[in-house]
């Protein structure tokens, strides 16, 4: 298992050395896919888990297995301080409060949570004349809600266009974001592009005309170092299954003030003060919007993941993607008949949609898969990109913290005889 202290800013960057260790720590990626050694390549869909994740989540189900918050037993106790401790791991790693986090089953629970809050009675709720902004390029998770935010209100939904490189349009933002605007969503890292997109000046438009800001932060917490605060949003969300961690576990970040204000999404036991037959008070943010027996061996499990990561350093994880996205995008420019998402020159992680000329996108992905190469295909839940861009349907390539550059190679090479197979020679 590696043992790299969470201070680590000295340490070189990721090698093929530091990779196989890393390696090491992931048993899946031992298994072999139709015969040949498996190459993960989707890990923009879902991560694989190290190790140190699995033990935590088994040996906490194992040992301390307890409802928290309700028993005042030892197991219980046990189980509700491993809870909150995680709150806290989860907090410092994207630079806020532990009572600014929020445990959801995934992000996109966490954009409902918000959405339905700000058609609810509040300080906060959205009226008929008010606006919501998105921008051509978001997950269906950060338009979708939006979308019925705006129907259930009768505010306007507005969005920020791409070009035909998919590289958001900044030019007009004063005159999409108006001051009738409530709230801005956005990636802060699409899934489909892989593209690092600029949220400074969408978030100082956004606030300087009274807006909040919601940020998708699915695809750049597992790859970048993210501080929430320095990006000044005043909502943002992550998926645990993306960063090394279980399914059915997700973060709702918000601003306390805006949290306070917020209504509870789902209601019922452990969110509440007093309850009569005519009413009930509702407790203090978080706990307000987390109702229910709580997913506490995968909250312990993300803590896990979090702190894996941190061990090795967000830093050479970023740099790391880099160098992927760098090998990825060269490689796919070299294959004849094989289009690229995607600005040039744009920062990226290690992530890369693409077109094969003459080949679905499905057909691709069996063709790669009978060699044991797991890509995603399809529109990535993101069909409004690739209206815009022309497509349907495109082929992914994601990588993370145990994917080599042999593994990429070996992508590259199995991708360069897809239209020789299928016969297409134009």
């Amino acid at each position: 298992m590696v043992h790299w202290s969470v201070t680590n800013s000295a340490l070189p960057p990721l090698d093929d050395t530091a990779i196989a260790a890393i390696r090491e720590d992931f048993p899946i990626l031992r298994t072999r896919v139709n015969g040949h050694p498996l190459v993960y390549l989707d890990s923009g869909a879902t991560s694989q888990k190290p190790n140190a994740v699995l033990d935590a989540e088994r040996e906490f189900t194992v040992t301390r297995n307890s409802a928290v918050h309700r028993g005042a037993h030892t197991l219980a106790a046990l189980a509700t301080e491993e809870f909150e401790d995680a709150r806290e791991t989860v907090a410092r790693f994207v630079g806020v409060g532990s009572d600014e986090i929020v445990w959801t089953s995934n992000a996109t629970e966490g954009i409902n949570l918000v959405a339905y809050g700000l058609s609810n009675d509040s300080s906060l709720r959205l009226r008929e004349g008010d606006e919501i902004v998105v921008t051509e390029l978001e997950h269906h998770a950060n338009l979708i809600p939006w979308q019925q935010l705006a129907l259930r209100t009768g505010a306007t939904l507005r969005f920020i266009p791409v070009d035909d490189e998919g590289a958001l349009q900044l030019e007009n933002l004063d005159a999409i974001i108006t001051d009738r605007a409530k709230i801005v969503a956005v990636s802060h890292v699409s899934n489909v592009l892989g593209v690092v997109n600029p949220i400074a000046p969408i978030v100082a438009r956004a606030h300087a005309v009274g807006a909040l800001v919601m940020l998708d932060a699915c695809q750049s917490a597992p790859h970048l170092p993210l501080d929430l605060r320095a990006l000044d949003v005043d909502f943002a969300v992550f998926s645990g299954h993306k960063m090394l961690a279980p399914t059915g576990i997700g973060v709702l970040y918000g601003r306390r003030a805006l949290l306070k204000e917020l209504p509870p999404f789902l209601t019922g036991g452990s969110m509440i003060t007093t309850v009569t037959m005519d009413a009930a008070a509702f407790l203090p943010p978080p706990q307000r919007f987390e109702a229910g027996t709580q997913r506490v061996s995968q909250v312990v499990a993300l803590a896990a993941a979090v702190r894996y990561l941190e061990s090795i350093g967000m830093d050479r994880v970023a740099e790391h993607g880099s160098r992927m996205s760098a090998q990825l995008l060269g490689g796919l420019a070299s294959i004849p008949g094989v289009r690229v998402l995607g600005a040039k020159g744009a920062q990226r992680v290690g992530l890369a949609s693409f077109a094969v000329e003459g080949v679905h996108a499905h057909d691709v992905g069996q063709f790669l898969d009978d060699r044991g190469i797991a890509i995603r295909v399809g529109h990535h839940c993101a069909q409004p990109l690739h209206r815009r861009l022309g497509l349907t349907s495109t082929a992914r390539a994601s990588g993370s913290v145990y994917t080599t550059s042999a593994e990429i190679d070996l992508f590259l090479d199995a991708l360069a005889g897809v239209r020789p197979y299928f016969g297409v020679t134009a």
